[in-house]
C-alpha cells in the first residue's frame, strides 16, 4: 500500500466527528416514536388495560425539619435594609395624615 493511501486515511479518521458525541442518543437521532423523557423516576407501572397503579414505595418522601423557634425567616434579599422601629412608626403615620 503507497505511503499517500495510508495518509489520506488517516487524515479522513482524524476529520471524523468525535466516537463520545455519536453515542448520546437523543430524540434528533433516535426513531420518531421514541420520547426521551425528562430524566425522572416513574412513580408506579402501567397496566394491561391502558391503566396506571401508584406504587406508595415509589413516590417521593421529602424530611422537613421543624422550623418553629429558627430565628431567620425565609425568602430574605441579600440586599435588605434595617428599619428601625421609629422610622416605620413615623412612615405609618405619614401615611395616615394624608390618607385623611
Amino acid at each position: 500500500m503507497p505511503l499517500g493511501l495510508i495518509l489520506s486515511s488517516l487524515g479522513r479518521s482524524m476529520r471524523r466527528k468525535r466516537l463520545s458525541s455519536l453515542g448520546i442518543l437523543s430524540s434528533k437521532r433516535a426513531p420518531r416514536d421514541y420520547y426521551k423523557g425528562k430524566n425522572c423516576k416513574p412513580t408506579g407501572f402501567h397496566t394491561r388495560k391502558g391503566g396506571y397503579v401508584m406504587v406508595d414505595e415509589k413516590l417521593p418522601r421529602f424530611v422537613v425539619p421543624d422550623l418553629t423557634d429558627f430565628k431567620l425567616k425565609p425568602y430574605v434579599s441579600q440586599c435588605a435594609r434595617d428599619i428601625t422601629a421609629s422610622s416605620t412608626s413615623s412612615t405609618s403615620a405619614e401615611t395616615s395624615e394624608n390618607k385623611s
